[in-house]
């Protein structure tokens, strides 16, 4: 078993530049790991991820923002070579996951997660279009209606309920978060390699052939929604710690 961490506590893993980059390679890192057979994911210290890291993207409204190229090309390698990953991959969920923590985690094959941890992608109360993956991923674990509900809201759902609508596989007390997983992984590990990893790669056609249609269509409308005024107000709003005043603009 291999653990991938999420390792920037101070900050509660906000996703910055640096770990976009690092994740975009670390999952074709891990997939030639000699040494493992299972991967878990997790977040360093009490938070799995909280999301977008506001400062980078308030610097990227001062300073000008570049062509969403770059990004969207990184996000699409974090997304495929997670799915193309022919480990099984565990998210070890111990604390919050938002935006594109969330959107990891619901990628991973299973999930398990501590007992008051919450689930949510609220790219829409920053005026972002939930273009990394959530539009894809979510729909997928608990269909249309429910989906679009968290989406559209931003609204959290708390591990509990998240494990009643399919969400995620379990939710676990706290304290025992690591014995669940680590019993879990080894059970994995004992068994027959071949077949996991292929079950896994056949599991993961439907999400892999939803890559250039949902998931390209949901970045493109992301990058037009940062050129909004709407998205300027949000990230604004949240650094200035006040309720957004969106104009539809």
């Amino acid at each position: 078993m291999l653990t991938v961490a999420i390792n920037l506590p101070e900050r509660a893993n906000v996703v910055t530049q640096t770990l976009h980059e690092e994740m975009a390679r670390v999952w074709d890192d891990v997939a030639d790991d000699p040494d493992s057979d299972v991967i878990v994911l997790t977040g360093a210290g009490s938070i799995f991820c909280a999301g977008g890291d506001m400062k980078w993207l308030a610097d990227e409204l001062r300073d000008g923002l570049a062509p969403f190229v770059v990004e969207a090309r990184t996000m699409r390698r974090i997304v495929s070579s997670l799915l193309d990953c022919p480990k099984p991959v565990i998210a070890k969920v111990n604390g919050d996951a938002f935006g594109f923590g969330a959107t990891i985690a619901l990628l991973c094959d299973v999930v398990f997660a501590a007992e008051g941890a919450r689930f949510a992608d609220p790219h829409v109360k920053v005026g972002l279009v939930a273009g990394d993956g959530g539009a894809m991923i979510w729909p997928q674990l608990i269909g249309f209606g429910k989906a679009r509900h968290y989406l559209l809201t931003g609204e959290a759902v708390e591990a509990r309920e998240a494990e009643r609508l399919g969400l995620i596989a379990f939710a676990v007390a706290p304290g025992d978060l690591d014995d669940e997983v680590a019993r879990y992984t080894a059970r994995l590990a004992r068994g027959a390699q071949s077949a996991i990893r292929f079950t896994k790669s056949v599991t993961n056609i439907a999400l892999r052939q939803l890559l250039p249609s949902v998931f390209e269509a949901g970045v493109a409308y992301e990058g037009l929604t940062r050129h909004t005024e709407d998205y300027r107000e949000g990230v604004t709003s949240f650094i200035e710690k006040r309720r957004p005043d969106f104009t539809g603009r």
